[in-house]
């Protein structure tokens, strides 16, 4: 298939250079879409159908068999050979079972290993002799070592996940599920499956990951490519809004109010305050004639464009046209003709500009919330009512910027900016937007990226548990509801794949404290030995215990995190350096010589591990400004390992661990 799209002449079968180069662009995607990938197998299932898929289920009909795959692949002759994995007829791969066996004689799984074919299992749904049991291949793949970013899940997806997978576009979904539920592959298989379902509707519209840092995004960035996605786009919430350079930082104090979704109304007011009512008719000259339009009837038009609450930039635009509209009903009384063209010419008279400038003059972003933050008796004036004193103390700069550019902006500030950005003119809306690690957003980044899918629909996935900002959400309707797509379906995954039942029942002690009510994830994944928990007597000893458990687990397979607080990440740096042990950063990839991450707790969110350990815990609590998000930040590091987890600490474990 790529060599016969690599030896397309497409040079006689174009119109022009556009055409050409539109087309040769589309071929260059066409070909790195079907690039070998390395220990990626094509097909990894076989389905037997006892009826061929919409034919009459007639007796002694002969039924059909398909291999299923990442993606479809043909023989010379154009023949399917291997079906992808979101066409509906691979739907039972998924979804059958003895119960509903859906028309499945025989579901067929293979075993590689490096990318070779080393073993095959077979199920024979319709034999009602034949027990179900649990697949020996499939927990196999679940449990194989993470080396390397994170990898697709499309020979192991789950019939709950395969289900909010295959939801349809027009509807929104938020996804609540604990570590190790698979949430974050749903969300981009489901990016996956909306782009074969729907690939020329979001071809047109556009579709995006919003990830909560650089580091998740690295880790998760080959999923898509493997399964020959490679339009969609990958940011942060920090990337979508910045609008200026962020180089402050804001007490949590300061960055709670910011974060606030009564600071829309607060900036919607102070950007409807540059209008004013005119208080001079407007006097158009065209050669010997003068036309006049009263003060009154120019106030008429601004209350109305204000009653209409449309963009400030967009009734800014309207304004002169309007003006220029009661101009030329004034030249048509009089006997004249006036065309469109004349209306044209009306709206951009020195007059009607003039008058346009002092009664709705430009406002510009980042110099409105400047002025917000700076002066003290502006935002008084658009705050009142909405936030108290103390409110309007905390987010007051201190020392007052003289201009943008010399601004300490911080990532708070800059998403003021983007609303108000927003209110000037409308923000371009996409046609899907899948925010993971959504927990962790304030009311006012949640409008930031809702504004991003107004016409489209979003795909949100979080842990209430694992906020770990002062500002996390304490429900998904209400972070919905800041979204603006408040009919969302709520779905909760609550089957463990990843972490051992040992490990995560010892985080899930936490949960009565972070996230009451939430039901703590069951694993299906049974691990003796998994979970290792060492006290250090002298808290000198603490770095040479933490590269001893290091050592040990690097005798093992896999990836090995070494996770601790912000605060102890140098002391430990320096002692890995001093022992020899090589390092990675978070989010760099593994390599067969340096397989250990040096951690720091506040970037651990939605990495994984084949062995953790976990550094001083109290150290990760004490860490944060209150205990509630010290404990969610430690859920966190808790559930980061997919084999085991080894705790090392010298000071007292928090009482709910101890």
């Amino acid at each position: 298939m790529r060599e016969d799209a690599e030896a397309l002449d497409i040079r006689d079968v174009t119109a022009n250079w556009v055409n050409a180069a539109v087309l040769e662009r589309q071929l260059d995607e066409r070909i790195k879409s079907l690039a070998d990938l390395a220990h990626t197998p094509l097909f990894f299932g076989r389905l037997d159908y006892l009826h061929a898929p919409g034919a009459e289920q007639a007796e002694g009909a002969e039924g059909e068999q398909f291999y299923i795959g990442r993606r479809h692949v043909h023989d010379a002759d154009g023949d399917p050979m291997v079906i992808d994995w979101r066409a509906p007829v691979s739907q039972p791969f998924y979804r059958a079972s003895k119960k509903d066996p859906m028309d499945i004689a025989l579901r067929r799984r293979f075993g590689y290993t490096a990318g070779d074919l080393t073993a095959y299992e077979d199920e024979h749904l319709s034999d009602p002799g034949e027990a179900e049991r649990t697949s020996r291949l499939l927990q196999r793949e679940i449990e194989r070592p993470r080396v390397g970013p994170m990898r697709d899940i499309v020979a192991t997806i789950q019939p709950e996940q395969d289900e909010i997978v295959r939801s349809g576009l027009s509807g929104s979904v938020c996804v609540q599920g604990g570590p190790g539920t698979g949430k974050t592959a749903v969300g981009l298989h489901r990016v996956a499956y909306l782009l074969y379902a729907h690939r020329e509707r979001l071809a047109r519209t556009g579709t995006l990951v919003i990830g909560p840092n650089a580091s998740f995004l690295h880790y998760i960035e080959q999923v898509l490519p493997a399964l020959g996605e490679l339009e969609v786009k990958q940011a942060t919430v920090d990337d979508l809004v910045a609008h200026v350079e962020v180089r402050g930082t804001d007490e949590p104090a300061a960055a709670l109010v910011k974060g606030d979704a009564r600071m829309a109304e607060v900036l919607r007011n102070a950007v409807r305050s540059h209008v004013t009512m005119p208080i001079e008719p407007v006097v158009v000259v065209r050669g010997s004639r003068r036309w006049r339009v009263p003060a009154y009837e120019v106030e008429e038009i601004v209350s109305e464009l204000l009653a209409r609450d449309i963009r400030y930039g967009a009734a800014r635009d309207a304004l002169p046209q309007r003006i220029a509209h009661a101009v030329l009903v004034r030249m048509e009384q009089a006997g004249e003709a006036p065309d469109d063209r004349v209306q044209d010419a009306v709206a951009r008279n020195p007059a009607v500009k003039a008058a346009v400038k002092a009664v709705w003059p430009p406002v510009e972003p980042a110099k409105l919330v400047l002025r917000l933050l700076s002066d003290a008796e502006f935002l008084a004036a658009h705050a009142e009512g909405i936030l108290s004193e103390d409110e309007q103390k905390a987010v007051l700069w201190a020392k007052p910027a003289r201009s943008v550019k010399s601004a300490k902006w911080s990532a708070a500030d800059a998403v003021l900016i983007d609303e108000v950005t927003d209110l000037v003119s409308r923000t371009h809306s996409l046609g899907h937007v899948v925010l993971d690690e959504a927990q962790d957003l304030s009311p006012m980044q949640y409008r930031a990226v809702g504004r991003r899918c107004t016409t489209g629909s979003a795909t949100v996935l979080g842990d209430l548990a694992q906020g770990t900002t002062p500002w996390a959400t304490r429900s998904w309707d209400e972070a919905l509801r800041h979204l603006g797509k408040d009919r969302a379906v709520v779905e909760e995954l609550t089957a463990g794949f990843r972490v051992p039942r040992e490990v995560i029942a010892y985080a899930s002690r936490l949960l009565p404290d972070i996230a009451p009510g939430l039901t703590a994830v069951e694993s299906v994944r049974e691990s003796p030995g998994s979970l290792a928990v060492r006290r250090v007597a002298d808290v000198g000893d603490l770095d040479s215990a933490c590269l001893e458990a290091c050592a040990e687990s690097l005798r093992q397979e896999g990836s090995i995190g070494l996770i601790a607080a912000d605060a102890r990440i140098p002391s430990l740096a320096a002692a890995l350096t001093a022992a020899g042990l090589t390092y990675l950063s978070p989010g760099e990839e593994t390599t067969p010589d340096t397989r250990l991450t040096l951690v720091p707790a506040s970037l651990a969110k939605g990495l994984e591990y084949d062995y953790v350990v976990l550094d001083e815990p109290s150290a990760v609590v004490t860490g944060e400004p209150d205990e509630r998000t010290g404990l969610r930040r430690l859920y966190v590091a808790l559930t980061r390992a997919v084999s085991g987890l080894t705790v090392v600490h010298a000071a007292d474990l928090p009482e709910q661990l101890a």
